[in-house]
């Protein structure tokens, strides 16, 4: 298997080193100043020096801390809710339309509101990461609970059991593979949104190292930090991925 896997891969790896090959090739050739595109070098320049001396590490582990604890928050409350919601079709007609007025509010829309309530703090980051990451898996839920087949809801009936035995026994792992392929996306917008909140609310994060080297025309800082967050969105969605294929191989079984 192994072979196959590594053969598959070379097609991406093939064409990041081309992107990176084009990038040094633009940046040394000075098709854009290097006032705004730096060299794949100085950039790697900086980021070790921003790990070794600077404050880029501390920066990277507290935008990690705010998109784990903020999709965490986001998984519990969207599965929570899902389930309530997918569970009951009355709660079903009754919230449906104002879930589908909520849901399409982008998560920096609700910053000036957060920032009214909880200030310019780590909570408020936090709260609206929760928020803007919480909606695939509620939905995912909400999908999952709702289309549980007709046979398995006669044989929870056959069998007496409770609404919270039918969503605990039948519900959830029926919906399982939705809700997780939910959550590896949840994992995504949780990321996007601690960066765009760290930038607005000036807490300490990459999201606020890269602004400050925007405004300061440090570009190869500003690309350090860009790379971070792609490795991160990278590594978190691996992780996530491996998780998901070991629970749906042990459910199978």
């Amino acid at each position: 298997m192994k072979p196959i896997r590594l053969t598959s891969a070379l097609p991406s790896v093939a064409l990041l080193l081309a992107l990176i090959a084009l990038w040094w090739l633009a940046s040394h050739a000075q098709w854009v100043s290097k006032v705004f595109l730096p060299t794949p070098e100085a950039t790697w320049g900086s980021l070790m020096e921003g790990m070794q001396k600077g404050d880029l590490l501390a920066f990277t582990g507290e935008t990690i801390q705010r998109m784990f604890w903020g999709w965490v928050l986001a998984s519990a409350a969207g599965i929570a809710l899902g389930a309530l919601i997918g569970s009951s079709s009355a709660l079903r007609s009754w919230i449906g339309p104002t879930l589908e007025f909520i849901r399409p509010l982008p998560a920096s829309a609700v910053l000036p509101l957060a920032i009214a309530i909880f200030g310019l703090s780590s909570t408020m980051v936090l709260t609206v990461v929760a928020f803007g990451a919480m909606w695939p898996v509620l939905l995912a839920t909400m999908h999952g609970l709702a289309n549980v087949h007709v046979r398995l809801r006669e044989v929870s009936q056959a069998l007496q059991l409770s609404p919270t035995s039918f969503v605990l026994k039948i519900g959830l792992p029926n919906a399982m593979p939705d809700i997780l392929a939910a959550m590896r996306l949840s994992m995504t917008i949780a990321l996007i949104v601690a960066v765009v909140g760290e930038m607005l609310a000036s807490q300490p994060g990459l999201g606020q190292s890269i602004l400050l080297a925007a405004r300061s025309f440090r570009a190869s800082e500003l690309f350090a930090g860009i790379v971070l967050l792609g490795a991160i969105g990278f590594a978190s969605n691996a992780l996530l991925a491996l998780a998901e294929q070991h629970f749906l191989t042990y459910q199978r079984r």
